[in-house]
């Protein structure tokens, strides 16, 4: 009994089974970015080497176990964890600017009411402040750079006085310092053609608000003063297309919208050329909160039909919680000291969060400047923030798409269960069909038997393949 011990396999990943059609499996070891897909017979060896068993040490599956050695899965060196924490006081190198409330348009699915609450500009010494103290913290640092994102609760262009003083403020101080400097900004489109041409000979980059289909971006994102948005959205893109600006396109999907997507990325394929198209369903949140979810089925279906329709044009579409081939416990700046302030000149760790009267702001909203306009932050609501990370999510401990994923959105998590405890939401379902997709497509493009990661190796290529047919 002792010598069979010593020969029995030691099982050293986190490993996950998960059901596909046809009584196959997807074995899936996320920290070692392997994955095959089996019959029953490889998930019950697999879990024989799990308990112990004296079968697995089976003579009969040796050529098995020679592919999960392969994988990492056994036998292996301890895998490290993707975990990284955020102690003591934030020093920020980036800086997101809520500008103002106001907006020109009122989308229909608008998460932040832009328009229906009161206004609020930001001041430019308000912005200044913010600008100093990353940029400051980035040369303290030895940083080659800071950051500046022009974001908000509504329309960041609306405040463009502010905008534009607050990036030549950044220019000077970035030279004062010997550092540069990114900006960038995310905006609905609805600009003016003076304002396109700052935007592309001053920022870095910009992400446009557009929903592909011109009578749904008109339906949906209407201008204040009625009309569609559409014709001058496209416009914009055209043009920042023209000047070589960097742009990525955020479109969102309502549940009438879900059977039109495969037309909208078309549209948006067949024309422009973003560096990143991101699909995501609309959000329970604001002007939406009542609304049929997006965060169904359906949407899946839709979106992996829209992925073919994409690539076929050239393109790449993406949804935020799938994202096999990046492993860490973040899922956003939340956790990580993300440093954004409101026009009052609170700061947020959330951009979804941008003013101190609404809803969780207690939660998300962590500092305030003092009477010396010297930044003070709130220790317990920071470290509550900071723990929000996946290893720390009992809800999310047992899900394969866990490290990929870095733990979904805590305030969407909030909206939803109305719980200081994350609990997840119907976008965990999302997540882990498209992040089970995104492996699928590995294990194809390896030769449809076994994803290797980077490390594939000959003996693995054809290791186990009797039992993975």
């Amino acid at each position: 009994m002792t010598e069979i011990c010593q020969r029995l396999p030691k099982v050293t990943a986190e490993t996950f089974v998960v059901p596909l059609e046809e009584k196959r499996y997807l074995i899936y070891a996320p920290l070692r970015e392997t994955a095959c897909v089996g019959n029953a017979r490889v998930v019950n060896h697999l879990m024989d080497c799990k308990e112990g068993s004296t079968r697995a040490a089976d003579p009969a599956y040796e050529d098995l176990r020679n592919l999960f050695r392969v994988m990492g899965i056994l036998d292996a060196r301890a895998e490290p964890k993707p975990i990284t924490r955020f102690k003591g006081t934030p020093e920020p190198t980036e800086v997101t600017l809520f500008l103002t409330t106001a907006c020109n348009l009122r989308c229909t699915y608008c998460y932040a009411q832009a328009g229906d609450t009161a206004k609020k500009f930001m001041k430019p010494d308000v912005a200044f402040r913010g600008i100093e103290f990353v940029a400051r913290n980035a040369a303290r640092l030895g940083r080659d750079k800071f950051a500046v994102i022009y974001h908000g609760g509504g329309e960041p262009t609306v405040n463009w006085p502010t905008l534009t003083e607050s990036h030549a403020f950044a220019t000077t101080l970035a030279k004062e310092l010997g550092i540069g400097f990114s900006s960038s900004t995310a905006t609905n489109g609805v600009l003016r053609d003076s304002q396109i041409d700052w935007i592309v000979s001053h920022l870095n980059g910009a992400s446009v608000s557009f929903d592909g289909s011109p009578e749904l971006q008109d339906e949906h994102r209407p201008k204040v003063g009625g009309g569609g948005s559409s014709s001058q959205v496209i416009h914009t893109l055209t043009r920042f297309q023209e000047g070589g600006l960097p742009y990525g396109i955020r479109v969102t999907v309502t549940a009438d919208h879900i059977p039109h997507l495969v037309e909208s990325v078309k549209f948006i394929c067949s024309r422009f050329k973003p560096k990143r198209l991101q699909v995501e369903p609309a959000y329970q949140m604001g002007r939406w909160k009542d609304a049929p979810s997006a965060e169904t089925d359906a949407f899946i279906d839709a979106f992996r039909e829209a992925q073919v329709a994409a690539r076929a044009l050239g393109q790449e579409i993406y949804f935020s919680g799938a994202k096999v081939g990046h492993l860490s416990n973040h899922f956003c700046g939340v956790t990580q000291d993300s440093f954004s302030l409101s026009p009052d000149g609170g700061v947020s760790g959330c951009f979804e969060v941008f003013a101190e009267d609404e809803k969780d702001a207690d939660v998300f909203f962590y500092g305030h400047t003092d009477d010396k306009g010297q930044f003070q932050f709130n220790k317990k609501r920071l470290a509550n923030l900071r723990a929000q990370t996946v290893d720390r999510h009992a809800f999310c401990s047992t899900c394969f798409a866990k490290w990929n994923c870095g733990g979904d959105c805590y305030n969407k998590s909030l909206k939803v269960n109305g719980s200081a405890e994350f609990q997840g939401s119907d976008r965990c379902h999302v997540i882990r069909e498209l992040t089970k997709d995104q492996i699928l497509e590995r294990i194809a493009k390896a030769g449809g038997l076994a994803w290797l990661g980077d490390e594939e190796s000959p003996e693995g290529k054809s290791a186990g393949k009797e039992f993975l047919l």
